[in-house]
């Protein structure tokens, strides 16, 4: 059994007994009244969801285990002559909350290394699809069809015991991960690049190996490494984590319950939202035509859009109530690497206006930026610029978070989410209305 595994393990024999505690002696305690608006509003900020791999604070922003992004970024082992660590590392520190050393790291780099290699029929399948297909549809086709190669699936039509569930689980997980950097890339290439794929290297990690098959130089490989990382988990309630845990919560297998994620994620409300903010950066840019992006420029053009009855795309989250730390963490990967790009140098003055704007228009929850807001400028910079695959890689990133929480939820026995429905008159009854 791997460091990885047995750590793992011993972390899941520790912490069953806190659950069972809570339900046994604690279960009736309330966390708080359901009211008619989140019953209707998609049940925002109804705390019914458990997770220990990411927290969102409105203030702070996304904490992976208990560890702010900087933090994370800093305490992770990194790649030679990289600024970023590996994501084989990050993966071990979602699975265990421990930060591992670089010997372990690197092992789960090896193991990963065995487990990359992806079935020939899903690459037959890809190329039969209409060449204009989506590349999420062709992404969440490739997951789904590999759902034959289930550890999870066989073995529990084998007969197992709750308690070995994990076990498999986390065998299709690391399966299925491994997988995912050479399946988008395939996409890529087949679709955007002449049909020329580029085969895996096996002297290279997660991020630097998705950088060599998509053909893109450094310092790609870190852009990878950080985007993954940093688009990986948003805690439980988003759509694409939270359709993950509940198909795996009827034990469905990973390959089912990551297909269905990604589908979520390929919506206009959830994943898209990068390549909108970016169409509306360029079409900006346009407008400006000649004129310098200074601060009297962009914010005339900012109370147009606004005036006009368009929101400023990238600004504003549901929960966060500050910059976003992943946004921050793209500017400063930018400022290093790309400080005098013109679609920068425009995101960045948009940032310095933006926000007092927003404040004074008054409508707007959250005047700061969004992860959104930055990081297809990055992709446009290195040469990625089809909108379309922007969530393709959003969802390898996600991937990381959701295939770790639902290793835990198995590992857990959460059972399967069921919450209750009312009628509209019953709302009405409740709310008083004859």
């Amino acid at each position: 059994m791997s460091t990885l595994k047995q750590t793992l393990f011993q972390k899941i024999e520790a912490h069953r007994p806190r659950i069972a505690r809570l339900l046994k002696e604690h279960g009736d305690v309330e966390l708080g009244k359901v009211t008619i608006a989140q019953a209707i509003g998609g049940a925002r900020g109804v705390r019914c969801l458990v997770t220990d791999i990411s927290y969102l604070d409105p203030y702070e922003g996304i904490r992976f285990r208990g560890k702010t992004i900087p933090e994370t970024f800093e305490a992770l082992p990194k790649v030679p002559g990289s600024d970023y660590p590996y994501v084989e590392g990050f993966w071990y520190f979602l699975l265990t909350g421990e930060v591992p050393t670089m010997e372990q790291t690197l092992e789960v780099v090896e193991d990963f290394k065995t487990r990359a290699r992806v079935p020939e029929y899903v690459y037959d399948l890809l190329r039969a699809m209409p060449r204009d297909t989506h590349p999420m549809t062709m992404f969440s086709a490739a997951i789904l069809a590999m759902q034959r190669e289930s550890n999870f699936a066989r073995r529990y039509n084998e007969g197992m015991t709750k308690f070995e569930y994990w076990d498999p689980m986390y065998e299709d997980a690391s399966n299925l991960l491994a997988k995912l950097p050479a399946i988008a890339a395939y996409i890529y290439r087949m679709k955007y690049k002449a049909d020329t794929p580029i085969a895996a290297d096996p002297t290279l990690d997660f991020g630097g190996n998705f950088a060599h098959m998509m053909g893109i130089d450094k310092p790609y490989d870190d852009v990878a490494r950080m985007y993954f990382i940093l688009h990986s988990d948003h805690e439980s309630g988003n759509v694409s984590a939270h359709t993950t845990h509940l198909v795996a919560s009827a034990l469905s297998d990973c390959y089912y319950a990551l297909s269905a994620g990604i589908n979520g994620l390929a919506g206009p409300l959830h994943g898209l939202a990068n390549q909108e903010v970016l169409r509306w950066t360029q079409a900006l840019m346009d407008r400006l035509g000649d004129q310098e992006p200074t601060e009297e420029v962009i914010e005339k053009a900012l109370w147009e859009t606004l005036n006009s009855g368009q929101v400023i795309p990238g600004y504003g989250h549901a929960v966060l109530r500050k910059t976003d730390p992943r946004y921050s963490s793209q500017r400063e990967f930018c400022l290093k690497h790309l400080p005098d790009d013109p679609l920068f140098k425009l995101v960045n003055m948009v940032y310095q206006v933006a926000p007092k704007v927003l404040q004074e228009h008054g409508k707007a929850k959250n005047p700061w930026p969004n992860v959104d807001a930055q990081s297809g400028v990055i992709q446009w910079y290195y040469g990625v610029k089809e909108y379309d695959f922007y969530t393709v890689l959003f969802g390898v990133g996600r991937a990381i978070g959701v295939l770790a929480n639902i290793v835990w939820d198995r590992a857990l026995g959460y059972p399967i989410e069921r919450p209750k429905s009312v009628t509209t008159e019953m709302l009405e009854q409740a709310a008083g209305i004859d």
